[in-house]
């Protein structure tokens, strides 16, 4: 049961997010840097309010103090825009694609974007036929080195980014066939940019195998990993060129040709 003084803080915060929605919504109505005399008057905000809200929105790049007392919206809501897009782009792209490989495959088939140190899961095709329990549900998230979505955008980066990955996040592993070597990882990557394809041996899940292929936006750019996962003894080689040719045909779908 909630506490008075609980309450209370959980108001605040609502209140908080409320007027920085507004000074948001406020500053979308202008197209150049707006005063804070003018998005206080226009929010009915306190001006000390609103120079408060604005100054924790700049640091976190939401807002652009363009000159002292004048404000515009900030690059990070481009670019928080530009996630959304490409997964709502990219999912409406995928649905009836992926179906249609689950149904030819009788098994799991993921949809998986990069989001910074690991993947998310936004879309699936699965069946209790399939003989496999699903592991990471719609959401989830996974470390790119452990899963082969994660691992096709892995090979796209520089050795330098690789090797700053390896130090974050200290290559973790999940079991005994967890690649958890960074010279290991390497090699592995660069079989991934050799063949155009990714794979995971169980490393993320015991008994679990997947295999993955890039899908591609318009402008050449890797933008989610699409994947059948099976059980380990249950994944079948042929199925590659099903999984490459509908990865392709997803990215044709966005507007990606080999000659981009």
């Amino acid at each position: 049961m909630k506490t008075a003084i609980n309450a209370e803080t959980d108001k605040t915060s609502i209140q908080v997010i409320e007027r920085m929605v507004a000074l948001l919504d406020a500053l979308a109505l202008y197209p150049d840097p707006v005063s804070l005399k003018e998005l206080s008057s226009v929010t009915g905000l306190h001006p000390s309010t609103a120079h408060r809200i604005l100054n924790d929105l700049v640091i976190k790049r939401f807002v652009d103090r363009s000159e002292p007392g004048t404000y515009r919206l900030g690059m990070r809501l481009l670019e928080l825009g530009n996630i959304v897009k490409s997964r709502l782009d990219v999912r409406e792209a995928a649905l009836d694609l992926m179906r249609h490989l689950h149904r030819k495959t009788n098994q799991t088939v993921n949809l998986s974007v990069r989001q910074n140190d690991e993947i998310i899961y936004i879309d699936r095709a699965f069946s209790e036929r399939s003989g496999m329990q699903v592991v990471r549900a719609v959401g989830g998230r996974a470390p790119l080195h452990l899963t082969s979505t994660g691992k096709l955008f892995l090979s796209i980066d520089e050795p330098r980014m690789v090797q700053a990955y390896a130090t974050r996040t200290g290559l973790a592993g999940h079991n005994k066939n967890s690649i958890t070597d960074l010279k290991k990882l390497e090699g592995e990557l660069n079989q991934v940019r050799l063949h155009g394809y990714a794979r995971d041996n169980e490393e993320l899940e015991l008994g679990v195998r997947c295999m993955a292929a890039g899908i591609h936006d318009d402008t050449g750019r890797l933008i989610a990993g699409l994947s059948i996962s099976a059980p380990a003894d249950r994944l079948q080689e042929e199925w590659l060129a099903d999984l490459m040719e509908t990865a392709k045909q997803i990215s044709a779908a966005l507007g990606y040709s080999e000659a981009n």
